[in-house]
């Protein structure tokens, strides 16, 4: 523990990595553009330099604490240093701000207008570079690219597979794939996670707004929405309602709103998938199947093993994910006269907070009998501002239910939006009680967690029907890469493992609203929790509508319309 003096406060300290961390624990927002907590030190943006007792200027987040130390962070020798930092940024930087999609949320803007920047007297002698459209889920414009290394940071360090990096030195310096390729021809997972890091728009999510602004004004078109679980505790924020708070009965509100004919609640099919993976787990260990089994939900993940570790492919459970699931189902529904009296063309639209479901949308095995089952993937950011555009008053709407008969979902199917969820799910489907003191006893089993070493690797132990089911969820792909190498190796041996892409889960999915920190994304987590606490119905065998869909229109078909027919990488 130390002491350091703060703009003439002083402040205690104890573990914090750098100096920043202690600035920041005095409630001083000092800026920065590279700083970001859960990634390497990387010192390129300078914004976050301070002054010492003597004068001395250093960039405090590169910067140990000392006690002792005397700091200032505001003196008018710091505010003409980042000021010239910002206006040098903006000298090379496409500056369109009223057309760029990040307007409004782009650091790099929200900081001009900090330090009163409202003329750039330095002119832009860079060449315009092409702009990367050939990713299904994200855009690279490099033209709006600061050199943070925020990105290159993330796709290595978090996410384990470095496909970007920086090329050339200098002013001709850029991050891109290796050799200058499109980064839809690189072994990209399309997570998004770069996106989230990125504080400008040089990567951006790709949009499908219009497409689906022109299937909604087709009166011959019936156009369908799903809306995953993760969305509902993540589009609040963004109209003013509490972080992390379920606004699921407002959302479909406003969809409806918008014009979608009927609103589905991907939960449903969540239930679906509980019941399919459990069969196929268990078949797998009765049987001598492949283990360990690989959940299937996540796309990201999915292509991940496909990429680097193709002798586990056909360890991933042929399920498809909730949203193929729904779908599949949607499509075939509306197929039968009975449903669809006046003949109208169906348009699926699947709202997620996944940039890699635009991916997952466009696989083969997302198509039943050769035709296209999510025509559309909307993310939660792409949504908030469909309904902005509409001008609806999202915070003052009654809430509404979903549509029958895919509208209902358990709380199982709720917590598919957390790293767990899948498990617990599975978990809470093979024990014998559905009481709260059996459900408590699942939670608590070791599949939730958000302390330490346990948050992203969370090894355990279930007991079933006399056999010690060893379990492994991850989140994070470099985290994958850790526990799949002691898999290879012998190291480890599972029966099960669950794997999300995006730490903490679909909370923190490339296609969700910015958050300013990463703590935000626990409200989320704790607001899916919530919502499944709140849940008359916490397990997939006390759905009715899931029974009745069994013992009816699903009796017989269930591999075909809720099974991949072939890996989803090939």
């Amino acid at each position: 523990m130390g002491f350091m003096t703060i703009d003439g406060r002083q402040v205690e300290f104890t573990n914090e990595k750098n100096v920043l961390s202690v600035i920041r624990k005095a409630n001083i927002d000092v800026p920065t553009l590279c700083m970001k907590p859960e990634l390497s030190i990387f010192g390129a943006c300078r914004l976050c330099t301070v002054e010492d007792a003597s004068g001395k200027m250093f960039a405090s987040c590169s910067e140990e604490p000392r006690d002792g130390m005397v700091i200032k962070t505001n003196t008018e020798r710091l505010r003409k240093y980042r000021k010239l930092i910002i206006e040098l940024l903006l000298a090379a930087h496409d500056r369109d701000c009223t057309t760029c999609q990040e307007s409004g949320s782009c650091t790099l803007q929200n900081l001009a207008r900090r330090y009163g920047i409202t003329d750039v007297r330095f002119k832009n002698y860079k060449e315009p570079l092409p702009l990367d459209f050939s990713s299904p889920s994200i855009v690279r414009d490099p033209n709006k690219c600061i050199l943070c290394g925020n990105c290159v940071r993330e796709c290595a360090e978090i996410q384990g597979i470095g496909v970007l990096g920086f090329v050339n030195r200098g002013s001709e310096a850029t991050v891109s794939p290796a050799f200058d390729k499109p980064i839809g021809e690189t072994d990209c997972v399309n997570c998004g996670q770069c996106r989230l890091v990125c504080p400008t728009a040089a990567i951006t999510i790709k949009h499908n707004r219009e497409d689906v602004w022109q299937a909604i004004a087709d009166p011959n078109t019936r156009v369908i929405a799903q809306v995953a679980p993760a969305v509902r505790v993540a589009i609040g924020k963004e109209f003013g309602l509490t972080n992390g708070k379920s606004v699921m009965g407002k959302l479909v509100a406003a969809l409806h709103r918008m014009g979608f004919d009927e609103v589905y609640d991907t939960t449903f099919s969540a239930d679906l998938t509980i019941v399919e993976e459990t069969a196929e787990f268990l078949n797998r260990v009765q049987n001598g199947g492949k283990l360990p089994l690989l959940t299937s939900c996540c796309p990201a993940w999915v292509k991940f093993v496909d990429d680097q570790y193709p002798d586990f492919r056909e360890n991933v459970s042929t399920c498809r994910s909730p949203q193929g699931m729904m779908s599949a189902l949607v499509k075939e529904y509306f197929r039968k006269p009975e449903n669809n009296p006046g003949g109208k063309n169906t348009v699926v639209v699947s709202i997620m907070p996944c940039t890699a479901k635009k991916m997952e949308a466009n696989r083969p095995n997302s198509f039943t009998d050769g035709e296209k089952d999510t025509d559309f993937v909307l993310t939660t950011t792409e949504v908030v501002q469909m309904i902005k555009m509409t001008g609806v008053d999202f915070a003052g709407l009654e809430g509404e239910a979903s549509d029958v008969p895919f509208g209902f979902g358990s709380g199982g199917g709720v917590i598919f939006g957390v790293t767990g969820g899948v498990t617990e799910a599975v978990i809470r489907h093979l024990v014998d009680g559905h009481d709260k003191a059996t459900m408590d006893a699942v939670a608590n089993c070791g599949v939730r967690g958000t302390d330490g070493e346990n948050e992203f690797i969370r090894e355990f132990t279930v007991p079933y029907n006399g056999l010690d089911v060893k379990i492994c969820v991850v989140s994070g792909l470099g985290n994958a890469r850790k526990v799949m190498d002691a898999v290879k190796s012998g190291e480890k041996e599972y029966h099960l493992i669950e794997v999300m892409a995006c730490r903490r889960g679909c909370v923190n999915g490339g296609g969700q609203p910015y958050l300013e920190h990463i703590k935000f994304v626990d409200d989320r987590t704790d607001g899916i929790y919530r919502a499944d606490g709140v849940s008359v119905v916490k397990n997939c065998d006390e759905n009715p509508t899931v029974q009745s869909l069994y013992d009816g229109f699903l009796k017989n078909r269930e591999h075909h319309l809720l099974h991949n027919p072939f890996f989803a990488g090939k």
